[in-house]
């Protein structure tokens, strides 16, 4: 069962829209730029040269394969099973690949291109969780896998007609699970598959020395990571723009309240992240508040086309309060060694976003129906996940062996390194 048919898109609606997206790939060289930051010295190239693969993978993958399981182009009926009188539409069907594209009507074509958009976005934001110790050719697997199977069974369930956009139409819980800028499609489902990356490779070597201790790693480049976040702000702003036309049927009146509350999201979320900082530490930290920063915008995904200015500022000043304290809950109590902060900065932010624009929203039962998207995220998508990174980790080993670790990514991968006129020095914890 598809969507329902959808009125003609205009062309200066379809000219709009596709400069957004042009403009949209911001986003995703900013998250890179992050991602490698936030690593070590000794593994730089090898971080940005695996987001550019990754991306390759992730479009060709989801060009072959995925984009029909999607079904965002218009095919066939779609894989539907019935439950107590209702329709449930879990899985698309189309043509291999991209079959009818040229002729599918234009909102169709640039809603694929969005997907192409996300499905890169999605799959880059594990590598960066798993920096300094996951092998190139597993992260190339793991996005494979993303972008064939998760990513389009998400997307369907999501964005193009499948039971949890239905919710509304089946069960009357508003208008359906909302996700217009990709807070569930993209980043909590980054961030939910960064957290299985991270219980499946394990820890840095001498990150945590001894239980309850934590070595600090800090990133090697802080400007990277700060103009990372000046980058993907731009991207963002025509991503969240992008995504209220294409999924919300958004006039182009409503587009300056979607910037302006991207903005103010990310706005409200550094002050917070800032403050928070400034308080435990004395003085503000500059990656937590790009994380923050980021948080924010991630936040806005799911929600800046459907709240107010006072809502936006609310909703990212609590991403900026919850990233820091999260981020030191996850590495001091539970040992988990997340150098990018992907679990907390898009799997969590992403999550709390999407349950802001129900606790939001103007419609009942609204926020039941983002709740059932919540829990079809953590209870589904997690285990799913986490099960096909595992059988992977059997076949393509996730972890690089402790040598290639002590000598970096760079070195041990590539045979060079990001910085060659510079001599990198062992760390005191491999003595």
């Amino acid at each position: 069962m598809n969507a329902a048919p959808l009125p003609r898109m205009s062309d200066a609606v379809f000219a709009l829209t596709l400069a957004l997206l042009l403009v949209a790939p911001l986003a995703v060289a900013g998250v890179a730029l992050v991602n490698a930051g936030l690593g070590r010295s000794r593994s730089a190239a090898q971080a940005l040269l695996g987001n550019l693969a990754i991306m390759s993978v992730s479009a060709l993958v989801f060009a072959l394969v995925g984009a029909a399981f999607a079904g965002c182009l218009p095919g066939g009926a779609g894989h539907v099973f019935h439950l107590a009188g209702k329709p449930w539409n879990w899985l698309g069907e189309g043509a291999f690949p991209l079959g009818g594209f040229a002729a599918a009507p234009l909102h169709a074509q640039l809603a694929l291109l969005f997907e192409f958009l996300a499905v890169a976005m999605a799959a880059m934001l594990p590598w960066g969780s798993g920096a300094d110790r996951w092998r190139l050719a597993a992260g190339l697997a793991a996005a494979a896998i993303l972008a064939a199977i998760v990513f389009p069974l998400l997307a369907h369930w999501i964005w193009d007609g499948g039971w949890l956009a239905q919710l509304g139409l089946n069960f009357s819980l508003g208008a359906g699970f909302l996700d217009p800028g990709g807070a569930a499609t993209v980043h909590a489902l980054g961030g939910l598959s960064a957290l299985a990356v991270v219980w499946i490779a394990g820890p840095r070597r001498g990150k945590f020395p001894n239980e309850g201790l934590s070595t600090a790693m800090p990133g090697h480049n802080a400007a990277y990571v700060l103009f990372g976040c000046l980058l993907a702000f731009t991207g963002w702003l025509a991503w969240n723009a992008a995504g209220a036309i294409l999924w919300l049927r958004a006039p182009l009146a409503a587009l300056p309240s979607t910037v302006i509350n991207t903005l103010l999201s990310a706005a409200a979320s550094l002050a917070a992240t800032f403050a928070v900082t400034r308080i435990r530490f004395g003085k503000p930290d500059a990656s937590l508040c790009a994380n923050g920063w980021l948080a924010g915008l991630v936040a806005s995904s799911a929600c800046a086309a459907l709240v107010t200015p006072g809502e936006a500022i609310f909703t990212g000043a609590c991403a900026g309060i919850f990233t820091p304290l999260l981020v030191e809950l996850l590495e001091l109590a539970l040992s988990i060694d997340d150098p990018s902060g992907a679990i907390t900065v898009h799997g969590a932010a992403g999550l709390w976003g999407l349950f802001a624009a129900g606790l939001f929203a103007h419609r009942p039962g609204q926020l039941l129906a983002q709740l059932t998207g919540i829990a079809a995220l953590v209870g589904v998508i997690l285990p799913l996940v986490y099960l096909l990174f595992a059988l992977l980790n059997r076949i393509v080993p996730f972890r690089v062996d402790p040598e290639g670790e002590r000598i970096g990514m760079d070195l041990h991968e590539l045979g060079g390194g990001a910085y060659p006129e510079f001599v990198i020095h062992r760390d005191e914890s491999y003595r």
